[in-house]
Parts: C-alpha cells; sequence; structure tokens
C-alpha cells in the first residue's frame, strides 16, 4: 500500500485518509495533546484553501475529523456522526419545478396531486411546500418532465429514513431508525457523514501486548480485502499486517464455512430463515419488520464465528476485525457477541494504518492464507451465501432450500414484504445493506464491478473445495 499514487476512488476518502495518518503517526511518536491545534495546519498548510472558501473552514472541519479519528463524541452512541462543519446545508429539497414548465392546459400535475399542493400561478405550475407530501406523482404526471424530485444526496442514499435537516439546515441522523450502512457517508459530496475510528484504541492494544508476549493480537479479515489491494498482492498486505504487531492473520471466510453449516442446519429447523451475516439487515429488521424477527438465524456473524475459534484457543487473545463494514463498528459491541471481538479497523484504516508506519507492501514477502474454503471467501458479495447453502444444505442431507438474494435495503424491503404477506416463493433470504454486498462496503478503499471478479477468483484459489475442515476445527474446540 503506497500513498503516492491514487489509490481512493474520491477526495473526500483521501482527507480522511491523512486525518488518520496523522492521528496514528502521533499516537505513537507523541503529540496527542496539542492535535487538534497542531495537525490541521500540517495536513492543508495554507494560507490558501485547497477545497473550501477559505483556509479557516478547513482547519475546522479537519478538527472534527481529528475528533473522529479519535473516537467520536463519547455521549453519542452511534458509530456515524454529521460533521456540522463540513455540512454544506444542501438547499435542495424535495419538488421542484423547473423552467422547462409550458404552462400546459391539461394540468395533469395538478389533477395527480393527491394533497392539493400545486396551483397555477401565471400559467406555471407552483408547488405549496406546506402540503407536499413528495409522493412524486406530478413528476410522473407531467407530459415535459419539468417536475423533479430533489433530495439532498444523504437523504436519498438513507433507505431507512434516518435522515433529516435541523433547524439550521445541517444534516441530523435518527438513531432510532438508522441502520448503521453507511451510505450516507459514501453519497455525501462534502463527506461530512463519518464513521468513527477505534484506531487509538488498536494502538494502545498492540503497545500493551509488548509484542505479543503479555497477550496475542489477531487480526481477523474480510474476505472482501482482496479486491482492495490496489498495490500488491493480498498475501503482501498480510504480511504487512503482520508487520504492523500482529501476532496472526486469520481470514474471516473460516467463520463464514462454520455459518454456512449453522445456517444449513438451522433452516432445517425453521423451513424459513434470513440470513444473519450483515448486521445492517438484521438492524433493518428489527426496526421495520420486527414481526419477522422469529425469522432471522440465531447464528452470529463470519466475524463473530472467527474469533470465537480464535478464543477457544487461545483465551487471552485479542481480537481486530478488519473489514469495509461501519456496521460492524456497531455489531461488535452488541451483547450477542459476546465480546469475542475486541475492535474494528476499517480498509480504509488499514491503508492509514500501514502508511503511517512507514510500511511498503509492494516490498513484503508473501504469506499464504489457507484458512477458509471456497464457499467462505465469496460471502464477501450478494449472493456468495446463496451460493453456498445449497451444496452445503445437500451434504447435510437438507432439502428444499428456495433461496432469495437481496442486494441493497431496496431489494430487502420488497422481499421482506413478501415474506410478511405470506406471498413469498421462496424460504431463505440473503440479505446485504450494500449494494453488491460487502464488496462495496462503504469503508471499503475503492468500489466497483472489478470487485466481484476478484472476490470469485479468491474463492477459486482456497485450497479448500468443502467447509469439512472448517466444520471439524469448530468441533475440536467445542470439546
Amino acid at each position: 500500500m503506497n500513498s503516492s499514487n491514487k489509490i481512493f476512488d474520491t477526495n473526500v476518502q483521501q482527507v480522511k485518509y491523512m486525518v488518520l495518518k496523522e492521528v496514528i503517526r502521533r499516537a505513537y511518536e507523541g503529540g496527542l495533546d496539542n492535535i487538534l491545534m497542531e495537525a490541521p495546519k500540517q495536513i492543508i498548510q495554507g494560507p490558501k484553501p485547497d477545497m473550501r472558501c477559505c483556509i479557516y473552514k478547513e482547519w475546522a472541519i479537519l478538527q472534527e475529523r481529528i475528533v473522529m479519528a479519535m473516537g467520536g463524541h463519547k455521549d453519542n452512541p452511534n458509530v456515524i456522526e454529521v460533521l456540522d462543519a463540513a455540512c454544506d446545508e444542501c438547499p435542495i429539497q424535495g419538488m421542484y419545478v423547473t423552467p422547462a414548465c409550458r404552462g400546459c392546459l391539461m394540468h395533469a400535475c395538478k389533477d395527480a396531486c393527491p394533497k392539493d399542493a400545486i396551483s397555477i400561478v401565471d400559467h406555471h405550475a407552483v408547488i405549496d411546500k406546506t402540503k407536499c407530501i413528495e409522493c412524486g406523482k406530478c413528476t410522473k404526471a407531467c407530459p415535459y418532465t419539468a417536475i423533479i424530485a430533489m433530495h439532498r444526496p444523504c437523504m436519498q442514499a438513507c433507505k431507512v429514513k434516518a435522515l433529516s435537516m435541523d433547524e439550521n439546515g445541517k444534516a441530523h441522523i435518527n438513531n432510532d431508525k438508522c441502520i448503521r450502512c453507511g451510505a450516507c457517508i459514501v453519497r455525501c459530496p462534502f463527506g461530512a457523514i463519518s464513521d468513527k475510528s477505534m484506531v487509538l484504541d488498536i494502538v494502545k492494544m498492540l503497545q500493551e501486548s509488548e509484542n505479543n508476549t503479555k497477550y496475542h493480537v489477531y487480526a481477523v479479515i474480510a474476505p472482501a480485502i482482496v479486491s482492495q489491494c490496489r498495490f500488491g498482492r493480498v498475501t503482501q498486505v498480510v504480511t504487512a499486517i503482520r508487520q504492523l504487531g500482529f501476532h496472526q492473520v486469520v481470514e474471516a471466510a473460516l467463520g463464514a464455512d462454520i455459518t454456512l453449516w449453522h445456517e444449513a442446519q438451522e433452516w432445517a429447523e425453521k423451513k424459513v430463515m434470513t440470513t444473519s451475516c450483515c448486521p445492517s439487515f438484521v438492524d433493518f429488521i428489527e426496526k421495520n419488520f420486527p414481526e419477522l424477527r422469529q425469522y432471522v438465524s440465531s447464528s452470529v456473524s463470519p466475524m463473530v464465528e472467527t474469533a470465537r475459534l480464535i478464543k477457544h484457543s487461545d483465551p487471552t487473545a485479542k481480537v481486530i476485525f478488519i473489514g469495509p463494514c461501519s456496521s460492524k463498528k456497531m455489531e461488535y459491541r452488541l451483547e450477542k457477541t459476546e465480546g469475542m471481538i475486541d475492535s474494528v479497523m476499517s480498509f480504509e484504516e488499514l491503508q492509514a494504518f500501514v502508511d503511517a508506519r512507514g510500511i511498503d507492501t509492494t516490498q513484503m514477502e508473501d504469506t499464504e492464507l489457507d484458512n477458509a474454503s471456497f464457499y467462505g471467501r465469496i460471502f464477501a458479495k450478494s449472493g456468495g451465501i446463496t451460493q453456498g447453502i445449497g451444496d452445503v444444505a445437500k451434504s447435510l442431507g437438507v432439502e428444499g432450500i428456495k433461496p432469495c438474494t437481496m442486494s441493497g435495503i431496496d431489494e430487502c424491503k420488497m422481499a421482506l414484504m413478501r415474506l410478511k404477506m405470506g406471498k413469498a416463493a421462496e424460504n431463505f433470504f440473503e440479505g446485504m445493506a450494500c449494494d453488491g454486498g460487502c464488496i462495496n462496503g462503504p469503508l471499503c478503499i475503492t468500489h466497483g464491478p472489478k470487485n466481484v471478479a476478484e472476490v470469485d477468483k479468491f474463492g477459486n484459489e482456497a485450497k479448500e473445495r468443502t467447509i469439512d475442515k472448517s466444520v471439524m476445527l469448530y468441533k475440536l474446540t467445542q470439546k
């Protein structure tokens, strides 16, 4: 991982990376006490601003980013927060009549409005915002497409309507509705919404292990990491992680193998079930379809399952999960995870960590990975669980599974609605909050369709074609 080339999709990620890198560097070398005053001027020196209206606004935003990089505001339980100084207070919202309005005689928009919010003034449509419910019927009715729906990018990205504007026009997150999927993080063009970082906790954990002599620190890496290695091979990245001070690197795909085994057996009992691997998907069900909770698999996620294996064999171990997901930063603290995970690091943070420590991934030797099977590795993509559940169930003598793959919250909502109404033809529901699955998680370094090919290739490189050895290892740890 070499920061001299462009490795991130956006400039927002680049700024976030620079802040994380500086926080990690200072955590090792000292200087955290004065970081809020000193670091912004080191990251963007001025006097001319790079991106904002003035250098002082840029410094103020960097201060907020530093707070997030150091753990965020402790009084806010959400792992995602709005950076007030960065929020552009986007003025666009709701239904908007464009100059394309021809003042036609039909007045189809007015007739289509269920709330009588549209009137015709001087031969042009005018929308009363106090009446408009933003149903969109007027946009479909207009023969000139002269009425359009304009929403803030963050609000448009949030499929659970957890985002609104406060009295000052700033974005506001309703924690009771938020499922921590991180879609708003990706879509905000100003980077005004961010995840909290636990890098300082991880630095402390590594340092206090005294080179793994007091306890061992393990890294559990999500299979999506294979699509994130812009510089060097995944086997070189594993070596780089070891160079950071981790005792061992283990594939979360190992836990995915075991999750498949558990879920195939659980489905045989329930006959109707949803997956539990994506914490945002589970949170979405609990908050929006509480009557379907009974169908959610009781199996823990692959992240937790892998950590269980580690801690059963090494009870004093500390386990850090490295992945693409903001909701994992929420999941690891849930009571049902039983403290198996000690902290979470994103792929973005891993990039900053490696660079802050002066490690050039391209110069690393290879450390082979052979923890998991083909099936466990393809969990990273939407449809990966579905692809594996049929074969695994068949090997266990379980028949009758009719899977449904749901990619993104919109698809999840439609399929769950069919299940709720008793109209679903399927009986096994694989849900992923992110479109395309974990390979497009909000904290990925890069996003795109090529990531699917990388995951498939990684899966095909697995030495094991079945989950048998993973299950055998699991059974040994239960004795």
